[in-house]
């Protein structure tokens, strides 16, 4: 079994920060992907960062330069700087990790619960 949890989010005031995290436990073996998606009121789920198959990061255009995604083992870190009214939104983190189960292996998609960021004067 995996759990994910996520911390970090919370009211800030417009031009302020927050630092998202998401630890990952369990019988992990590998992970091959991690990425923080957004979802705003009213509006689909959209990837706002991840590490790309190389480990490249990725940013969506609306974040790049405001935005820091980082990572250390199975924690994905998400360093919000600048913040705008328009990264109101909750955040989740996805995580793709390979763990052993048994004498098998298994490749699976995982979300964390979700952290709502409130950018409001």
């Amino acid at each position: 079994q995996v759990q994910l949890v996520e911390s970090g989010g919370g009211l800030v005031q417009p031009g302020g920060s927050l630092r998202l995290s998401c630890s990952a436990s369990g019988t992990i073996v590998r992970n091959d992907s991690m990425a923080w998606y957004r979802q705003a009121s009213g509006k689909q789920r959209e990837l706002a960062a991840a590490f790309s198959v190389f480990g490249n990061p990725y940013y969506a255009a609306s974040v790049k330069g405001r935005f820091t995604i980082s990572r250390d083992k199975n924690t994905v870190y998400l360093q919000m700087d600048s913040l705008k009214a328009e990264d109101t939104a909750v955040y989740y983190c996805y995580l793709r990790l390979t763990t052993r189960r048994g004498g098998s292996y298994a490749t699976d998609d995982y979300w964390g619960q979700g952290t709502q960021v409130t950018v409001s004067s």
